[in-house]
């Protein structure tokens, strides 16, 4: 665990604009029904007590209630100028309610969305340590799902408007655009993030945002999804750290579920019942001046399964007399509680008192 779990960004705000959306459309829904059947009435009505046809009636019936006052078609009698100031009390008001709603659908959703996608930029640019996710189909989608779960900031990138109706109801901001396009990588905070998934179902644009990343920021981390060998081939003189083929990976895992059952069960187990994690040793940790037989003696039941330092290779299985330094990658496995107490201390710097005692 490099850093802390981030807390999720509160989704009040993005059902807030969905509720005053939902709220506008009803208003211009009941407007336009109000209106319509009050045309009907003063078609009925102005025939019936003007003695009018149905073309002089819609004629009253529509200036009438666009308070335009070209006079009437006939002269009314007493009933049809009581139904005409009735008509006028309850139809103006009517129209301008319809008229209201109208302009606060087209104008207020407008400035609603600018003021959406204004906030969405400000986090964004804010952001830092994040991931970004190219992509949201079904790869994606399970990318950006487990990155929520795990507390992780992120920027989905994906070029289908209809994607963005099911990223409105979650809480990490989002860009409708293609990745690969010019200026997108940058508005998504590419400089400052510290990895990129390139999940796109295009080889080529995967092969394009790998190159890309690695241009705006040498030490981010690549992973990205390839088809084919040779996609994989030029996913990884792109620069890509880690390339995965769904479909090669899925069919070794049914094969290993036929050939090992046994392995297959505990890798399901892995992010359920127990933890295969990467802990980093921080500077001043007190892990920095143990050995990894010693975690055993601080009551931590784990499995130490690998040790990574600096350039060196990856030490699989280190033994116990294995010192452990800061700037250490340990990869381990157990239960969450011995996970995350480990994690604890691999980031907590000694105290002062505390290091003149080991000194």
């Amino acid at each position: 665990m490099e850093s802390e779990p981030r807390e999720p960004s509160d989704p009040a705000p993005a059902m807030a604009r969905r509720f005053m959306s939902d709220v506008r459309t009803l208003h211009l829904r009941a407007g336009i029904a109000v209106l319509v059947a009050l045309v009907g009435i003063g078609e009925l009505g102005f025939r019936w007590f003007g003695d009018m046809g149905w073309i002089d009636a819609l004629f009253m019936t529509v200036t009438t209630l666009a308070t335009v006052g070209y006079g009437e078609v006939h002269p009314l009698g007493p009933g049809g100028r009581l139904f005409a100031v009735g008509f006028i009390v309850v139809g103006v008001g009517a129209a301008l309610y319809t008229a209201g709603a109208l302009a606060e659908f087209l104008i207020a959703g407008r400035v609603s969305d600018w003021i959406g996608r204004r906030t969405m930029e400000r986090q964004m640019a804010e952001l830092r340590d994040h991931v970004i996710v190219c992509g949201y189909g079904r790869l994606g989608r399970a990318v950006s799902d487990e990155l929520g779960a795990a507390g992780v900031a992120q920027v989905v990138i994906d070029r289908d408007p209809a994607v963005g109706e099911r990223l409105e109801n979650t809480v990490h901001p989002f860009l409708i655009a293609s990745a690969e396009a010019e200026g997108v990588l940058e508005r998504a905070g590419i400089a400052r993030a510290r990895a990129i998934v390139a999940a796109t179902a295009s080889e080529a644009v995967n092969v394009f945002l790998a190159l890309g990343a690695r241009e705006a920021n040498p030490a981010i981390g690549i992973h990205a999804r390839a088809e084919s060998e040779a996609g994989a081939r030029r996913l990884r003189q792109a620069g890509a750290n880690q390339i995965v083929s769904p479909h090669l990976l899925g069919g070794r895992r049914l094969a290993q579920a036929i050939l090992r059952p046994a392995v297959v069960d505990f890798l399901e187990l892995a992010g359920t019942e127990i933890d295969l994690e990467e802990v980093a040793v921080a500077e001043g940790s007190p892990l920095a001046r143990m050995c990894v037989g010693d975690l055993a003696e601080r009551g931590l039941r784990l499995a130490v399964v690998a040790l990574k330092r600096a350039a060196a290779p990856i030490e699989l299985q280190p033994a116990p007399a294995t010192r452990i330094e800061a700037g250490d990658r340990i990869v381990v496995v157990g239960d969450r509680g011995n996970v995350n107490r480990l994690a604890e201390l691999a980031a907590k710097a000694l105290a002062p008192s505390s290091d003149r005692a080991h000194a």
